[in-house]
């Protein structure tokens, strides 16, 4: 499989969709997920749209976020998030993407992250560089955490679950203690490809959606960083959190995490 020119032909998909996506800005809920969450007619659209030209063009099926599709374990599949960040998204915030990960047996191959209120760029594939507006980025060196920015995934203090709100308070307390320049951006996939473009130094994600990790985890690894769940093991498709970090911040936030205790004690 080529995989240069799979990202290639991707490129241009993405591209076409870019338009839409502008165009689409603050639009409503179309379709009510989840809790909170939801979808917008552009989600949908440029979802169909994405989908039906790389199964054209490439001939590999893709899960999407919002209907699904091949399975996340096939020998070849693209994972796609039309739009991420859509609370952003719908209420006028330009950090949103287009997200696209190429997984083969179910391990990102290549990314593609495409911001375009932003006129960001970013690709990769598996063993380097990164790739931001079609220039290769130099790799991600040792970074020192009080001198750097973290993001960090958005939350309910009251909330329950696997990671329930009061973990995440004081997690982020703890890590305030090292870096009081923590960052919310709202978008796991802008906060992965600013890993990857050593604009943080690491992000935080406290969801498992495959779709908002894929392309980010293509792009971090193969710009030089780590990326474990929150317990430090390696990163997969099946992983229900994300820690993505240059080398040196990435040993530093595990130690914060394990100082923090385990999330079922709160």
């Amino acid at each position: 499989m080529d995989i240069e020119a799979l990202v290639g032909t991707a490129s241009t998909i993405l591209d076409d969709a870019a338009d839409p996506f502008l165009a689409g800005h603050r639009a409503g809920s179309a379709v009510q997920k989840k809790g909170n969450d939801f979808a917008t007619e552009v989600d949908l659209a440029i979802e169909r749209q994405v989908v039906a030209a790389l199964t054209e063009a490439t001939g590999i099926g893709v899960h999407g976020e919002e209907y699904g599709g091949e399975d996340v374990d096939a020998e070849w599949v693209w994972v796609l998030d039309p739009v991420d960040g859509t609370f952003n998204y719908a209420a006028g915030s330009p950090m949103a993407g287009i997200l696209l990960g190429l997984l083969h047996r179910g391990d990102p191959v290549a990314g593609l992250t495409w911001l375009p209120f932003t006129g960001e760029r970013y690709t990769a594939v598996a063993g380097g560089p990164l790739i931001k507006n079609g220039e290769p980025q130099p790799p991600l060196g040792p970074v020192d955490l009080a001198d750097a920015l973290i993001g960090a995934g958005s939350f309910s203090a009251d909330a329950r679950g696997r990671y329930p709100g009061r973990y995440r308070v004081a997690l982020l307390e703890n890590l305030s203690r090292v870096s009081s320049r923590l960052r919310m951006h709202g978008s796991t996939g802008i906060d992965l490809a600013y890993v990857a473009d050593g604009i943080l130094a690491a992000s935080i994600s406290f969801g498992g959606h495959v779709w908002d990790h894929a392309a980010g985890v293509a792009l971090v690894r193969a710009a030089g960083g780590v990326v474990t769940n929150l317990a430090g093991e390696p990163w997969t498709a099946d992983s229900e959190s994300a820690l993505a970090a240059a080398p040196g911040a990435h040993e530093e936030i595990l130690e914060i995490l394990r100082s923090t205790g385990s999330p079922e004690d709160y």
